[in-house]
């Protein structure tokens, strides 16, 4: 797997909940490319908890969000802004687990509505959670211009 380099690192103002590592309440995840599927390793903490020592079904749905965005990033070299996020929880997750691993991909992509699959795999291996997204994308200029992006590499590029 390929370190994906966060494009928005040293950005003022920049704090998203999702990726932003200086954000102190947020999730600070990290994203990786194998193949074509976008993956990220997360560790859950208490504090992100619906019941007791249970992960909160929000936390799941915004994890499998922010993976489809990244999806966007990488893949399409541009970004945008979801649209649908159908959420299916198959087992609750405890936030004792040592570590969720959250992969998705893209299925299809019609002008610019982007179709995207994930779902979220326990410490065991076992999928706990999925979705299905829709994600709005714009042009690259847009992207650059509303959005501060300029493009979206691994470590290694």
């Amino acid at each position: 797997m390929k370190k994906i380099v966060n494009p928005w690192n040293g950005l003022e103002g920049y704090k998203c909940f999702g990726c932003a590592p200086e954000n102190p309440l947020g999730l600070k995840l990290e994203f990786y490319e194998d193949g074509d599927d976008i993956v990220a390793i997360w560790k859950p903490i208490e504090w992100y908890q619906g019941w007791l020592d249970t992960l909160h079904g929000g936390i799941l749905a915004t994890l499998m969000d922010e993976l489809g965005g990244w999806l966007v990033l990488r893949k399409l070299q541009t970004t945008g802004v979801t649209s649908r996020l159908d959420t299916r929880f198959l087992k609750s997750i405890s936030t004792k687990n040592k570590q969720l691993t959250i992969r998705g991909r893209i299925k299809e992509q019609k002008r610019n509505a982007v179709f995207i699959e994930s779902e979220i795999s326990d410490e065991n291996e076992e999928v706990c959670a999925k979705a299905d997204m829709v994600y709005f994308v714009v042009t690259p200029e847009k992207a650059r211009e509303q959005f501060h992006f300029c493009g979206c590499k691994t470590e290694e590029e």
